[in-house]
């Protein structure tokens, strides 16, 4: 590391957990966030400025003026422009030395598959259960680290998959596809602005930790977080023996078509 970069990330550096091995791990890291909105935005900023060497963003969307109250990496004269071009350009004015790669378009399952080759990690800032699946399915078959978080109204949640680890839950083990997936509507339920920020932030702290093996991570368990009493409740999660997308069955079926 250069001067530079010793005095950039020297808060980083001080912790012995990170240490100079530690942020030069994370410079070398690639993290693939799927969706630029209400977490996508704070997890991207933090990831940024701590120093991941690469982003990759995926978004189809623009800019609109009913974003703005919760998508901070996003301002007023973005309005219009697709989220990617705007999230890359106050990315690079946070941190210069990071190199951001973007995707104005729908991901799916081959896409992400492809993606996910070169990345360490995923975080999923999606906000429809259809990307949600793909995102883990691609997960699975890539054995990468799935980082999830959802907000609606004044409720968030967020959890690991760690699916490096056969013996690990997915997503699809804790909202099978068969079960209820109807994606909540912001623009008529609404979300409580700052619960994206705190959902989001917590997804880039859990993605440092999984790049770098340190602490203890969400994986196993779902944090879900009462916005009005700020009360927090966790769920312990298991593997689903039967899960249609992670069992070793499916696993097998899933290598074979690939």
């Amino acid at each position: 590391m250069n001067d530079s970069q010793l005095l950039r990330y020297s808060r980083h550096i001080l912790l012995p957990q990170i240490d100079v091995r530690g942020q030069e791990k994370l410079t070398q890291s690639c993290v693939l966030i799927v969706g630029a909105g209400g977490l996508g935005s704070p997890a991207a900023l933090y990831l940024a400025a701590s120093g991941i060497g690469k982003i990759v963003i995926c978004d189809k969307d623009n800019v609109d003026l009913t974003n703005l109250q919760r998508q901070i990496i996003h301002n007023t004269d973005a309005i219009g422009e697709p989220k990617t071009t705007s999230a890359r350009r106050t990315l690079h004015h946070i941190n210069p030395e990071v190199e951001i790669m973007t995707l104005q378009e729908q991901v799916t399952e081959e896409m992400l598959v492809h993606l996910l080759s070169s990345a360490d990690a995923v975080v999923d800032a999606s906000d429809n259960f259809a990307t949600r699946h793909a995102i883990n399915q691609a997960c699975i078959i890539q054995r990468k680290p799935l980082i999830s978080g959802a907000v609606v109204r004044f409720d968030g949640q967020v959890s690991v998959f760690d699916l490096r680890y056969a013996d690990n839950p997915c997503y699809h083990c804790l909202f099978p596809l068969s079960g209820e997936d109807n994606d909540p509507n912001c623009a008529v339920m609404g979300v409580f602005a700052p619960l994206a920020g705190i959902i989001g932030c917590m997804q880039a702290a859990e993605t440092i930790k999984v790049l770098l093996g340190i602490g203890k991570t969400l994986s196993g368990r779902l944090l879900l977080l009462d916005g009005l009493t700020m009360k927090w409740r966790t769920i312990n999660l298991k593997k689903d023996p039967a899960c249609e997308a992670c069992s070793p069955s499916a696993a097998e079926k899933n290598n074979e078509s690939w």
